[in-house]
């Protein structure tokens, strides 16, 4: 349990601190509906957290803007500033929303050519990693806390919650774990573990509709790279001499590895086909879920713009629709965790060969 809690800590730090920096600012009052924009206000990551709007206010978290620039040093500031000054503030503005870099801070030099600084900012994907990693701590810290106390005491029986705690664990352990990695399964039970309840409290809290869920942490590419380059690591470092054997000079018809190295380099490209086909896979299933949720509300705004009878005709379908898209997304969201921790596990699996005498 303690190198499951260590790793968790290693994958808040990765997440949070890949480049996932953006800055998505509110549409004007009387302009048409830019649906493309409110979509992606929802999507993409922001350095401010809207939870909700009562009356005329808005209930919004600023979050801390840490930024460094080459020519001017740090800069640290609430993302207050830049709602109160349209986005802009101490020389930084937000990139065009057609750039490379749509909705990230960038620098304004002396030439008027747009640079972007380094940036390690709290933004809104990076509190709700800390929030989930929060979560998970409270879910495994109470049940681990009492393994330890009552280690070596064989007549202990466990509370209903530790039985539970231990019963989702065993879950996954003895019906993905140990089949897919075999009898070296302990080794890498921590991080798959790991893995699979970090995704799926991700993408449960992602379908909750108020404070502090709704963000999508697993559609977010940074962040599945991330995960994708752990199981990488995973794979290729803790691989044994005869997986790298297989990759280097493979049991095939000479031909096939000499004078040309055919199968070596099909082998070595797979090395990283393997983790890019995890990154795409849980990126897509989940980014697609909740756009196709957004564009059905949308939908509702759009029909009230046309007529009232348009809207309640839309209104009516989109609720429908959401419903059932919801609870899509549900099972969605524990397919896309145990998916991903399978075919981890399969490729450790396949890392672990061994070389057997007869």
């Amino acid at each position: 349990m303690r190198r499951a809690l260590i790793i968790i800590a290693m994958l808040l730090a990765g997440c949070v601190f890949f480049p996932t920096r953006s800055f998505a600012s509110p549409s004007e009052e009387g302009e048409p509906i830019n649906v493309q924009h409110i979509i992606f206000e929802h999507m993409l990551d922001s350095y401010s957290w809207h939870i909700t709007k009562i009356g005329e206010k808005d209930v919004v978290i600023y979050l801390p803007v840490i930024l460094y620039s080459k020519t001017s040093g740090w800069h640290v500031f609430s993302s207050r500033r830049l709602h109160e000054n349209g986005g802009s503030y101490e020389g930084f503005y937000p990139a065009p929303e057609d750039g490379p870099h749509a909705y990230k801070l960038m620098e304004k030099m002396s030439d008027g050519s747009m640079v972007r600084p380094i940036d390690l900012s709290l933004t809104k994907m990076s509190l709700a990693l800390l929030i989930n990693g929060a979560i998970l701590l409270l879910i495994f810290l109470p049940a681990a806390r009492w393994y330890r106390k009552h280690r070596g005491d064989k007549t202990a029986v466990p509370t209903k919650y530790v039985s539970f705690v231990e019963m989702i664990v065993a879950m996954v352990e003895d019906g993905i774990i140990k089949p897919c990695v075999g009898e070296n399964y302990r080794k890498f039970s921590p991080y798959l573990l790991t893995a699979f309840f970090f995704i799926f409290t991700c993408n449960l809290m992602s379908l909750l509709p108020i404070f502090p869920g709704g963000v999508g942490v697993t559609a977010n590419l940074s962040i599945t790279l991330f995960l994708a380059l752990c199981t990488f690591i995973a794979v290729n470092v803790f691989g044994t001499k005869e997986y790298w054997k297989e990759i280097i000079w493979p049991d095939v018809p000479t031909w096939l590895k000499a004078p040309i190295p055919i199968m070596p380099f099909i082998e070595f490209i797979g090395i990283f086909t393997k983790p890019i086909a995890l990154m795409i896979r849980l990126f897509a299933n989940m980014l697609g879920g909740h756009m196709a949720m957004l564009v059905l509300t949308v939908l509702i705004f759009i029909g009230f713009s046309v007529g009232t009878t348009m809207g309640s005709s839309m209104t009516f379908l989109s609720v429908l629709f959401n419903i059932f898209m919801y609870a899509l997304e549900l099972l969605v969201a524990y397919i896309q965790a145990y998916v991903f921790t399978l075919l981890s596990a399969v490729f450790i699996g396949s890392a672990q060969i061994y070389h057997h005498k007869k």
